[in-house]
């Protein structure tokens, strides 16, 4: 039976913690609604009631239109092993984007080892609900590993075809809804 919380709790931030995936599902108005899975590298806990990831380069930025546009953001994390869990974050997201302060601070306290090739924006998911369900309908998975094809890809493309792509691909939407990248990646900024 679904649980609901005010905030991310210990024993639900362990669980987080131990997670290899999670995956994203935003709209905003009558926007198509985009899920996307993604790699738990680059997600921290921020606080009881925020989360953020880097998020690199993509096909699309649909996350990033989704937010501008005041749409809603949920998270969520199941147990592919070990005892069943599927666990929500839902709220209210925000981006920053490269070389924007809030970028710069998140970047020197997460990744000491400096900025992950493709890295594009972070995104910050504000919480304000958790939800807990029993996850019995989730199969058993084995984690095998990351995949190494993004990185291979971004060093291709190297710092400038990064930047010519994100311009050419990650500016609006699938539905024409402007993500707020800015052109000039040296006037990055938040929202």
């Amino acid at each position: 039976m679904a649980k609901q919380f005010p905030e991310i709790d210990e024993k639900q931030a362990a669980f987080i913690g131990r997670q290899k995936i999670f995956f994203t599902a935003s709209s905003a108005g009558d926007s198509h609604v985009n899920l996307s899975p993604r790699s738990t590298e680059h997600l921290h806990l921020l606080g009881p009631n925020e989360v953020a990831y880097l998020d690199l380069t993509g096909s699309g930025s649909e996350t990033a239109a989704h937010v501008k546009a005041g749409g809603r953001l949920t998270i969520m994390l199941c147990a592919f092993e070990g005892p069943p869990l599927i666990l929500r974050l839902y709220g209210r997201g925000r981006i920053a984007f490269r070389g924007s302060p809030a970028y710069d601070a998140f970047l020197e306290r997460h990744c000491p080892a400096g900025e992950p090739l493709g890295a594009r924006q972070i995104v910050f998911l504000d919480v304000d609900l958790v939800q807990t369900s029993c996850g019995y309908g989730v199969p058993l998975f084995d984690h095998a590993g990351e995949r190494n094809v993004l990185d291979r890809w971004a060093m291709a493309k190297g710092e400038e075809g990064l930047v010519a792509y994100r311009r050419e691909k990650n500016v609006e939407s699938l539905d024409g809804l402007p993500t707020g990248l800015p052109i000039d990646e040296s006037l990055s900024g938040s929202y």
